[in-house]
């Protein structure tokens, strides 16, 4: 299943209930974009899997420098850790 490398939002279990109540399990899938996102502190292109609500919300902060920073290392996936890792050492120096 599609999960998104920023936010960590994966498919959701839900049930379908029908009028007699028999409850029917059921997968809600994400909607899971592969984007190209510019950084402006690396001056170039990252290639990422991202949920499109992320994608708003990317745009809201200011872009995606500033929302990775703010964003907690245990929802990153290995690629937008390594894409952290790198803004980082692009902005101390």
């Amino acid at each position: 299943m599609p999960k998104c490398d920023l936010s960590g939002k994966a498919a959701v279990v839900k049930n379908l209930v029908s009028h007699s109540n028999i409850k029917t399990k059921s997968k809600a899938a994400l909607n899971v974009q592969s984007k190209r996102l510019f950084s402006t502190a690396l001056k170039t292109f990252v290639r990422l899997k991202v949920a499109t609500s992320i994608m708003r919300t990317i745009e809201k902060m200011g872009g995606l420098d500033t929302f990775v920073m703010r964003q907690s290392e245990n929802l990153l996936s290995k690629k937008a850790r390594a894409v952290k890792k790198r803004i980082k050492k692009v902005l101390q120096v």
